[in-house]
């Protein structure tokens, strides 16, 4: 058995879910509202602010997607009442970060600025032109986004220079040293 699919999600009071009869799950709250359709063999159960994910069969299929479906909703409901936060830090002589309308607009050293297009569900602010805070009710997309940006210059181990997640350890080498 499957004992992250056996947990049950508990309902905080604003948040209200919908299934539908063909597998559609909707979960509106204080932060917004959040849509995924179901597999196919998985099926919700709804009792007082509670929530239980079953499967139909022991099929290795089903069982796989047991408790993936069950931290997919359980991710939804967090979603919508607190949100989702990625704290990203840019290190380096010149590397600067603004937005600029619905872009990020990247100056990480190289020969042109680099335009990243910020997905409508997702808010980012810049302080200081080298912190970025990427907020938003969907997990996959607000780690995506963060993780497109980490990808342009992720942090080397020489400088240490590059864009990494606040907090993120980055292991420095040793450079070249004369021999004599």
């Amino acid at each position: 058995m499957s004992r992250v699919g056996q947990k049950i999600i508990a309902l905080p009071e604003k948040v209200t879910i919908n299934v539908t009869a063909g597998g559609g799950v909707s979960v509106e709250g204080p932060k917004g509202k959040l849509e995924w359709q179901l597999p196919s063999g998985i099926s919700v159960d709804q009792g007082d602010g509670a929530i239980t994910v079953k499967r139909e069969n022991d099929h290795r299929k089903l069982r796989a997607l047991h408790g993936t479906a069950r931290s997919l909703i359980n991710n939804m409901v967090l979603g919508v009442t607190d949100g989702y936060t990625k704290e990203l830090e840019i290190q380096g002589v010149g590397f600067r970060a603004a937005v600029k309308g619905d872009k990020l607009d990247l100056s990480l050293g190289k020969s042109h600025p680099i335009l990243h297009p910020i997905p409508g569900e997702v808010t980012v602010t810049v302080t200081d032109s080298t912190q970025i805070k990427v907020e938003g009710t969907d997990k996959q997309v607000v780690g995506q986004f963060a993780a497109e940006v980490r990808s342009y210059y992720p942090p080397e181990p020489y400088k240490g220079k590059g864009v990494r997640y606040v907090g993120e350890y980055v292991r420095r080498k040793a450079g070249k040293s004369v021999q004599k």
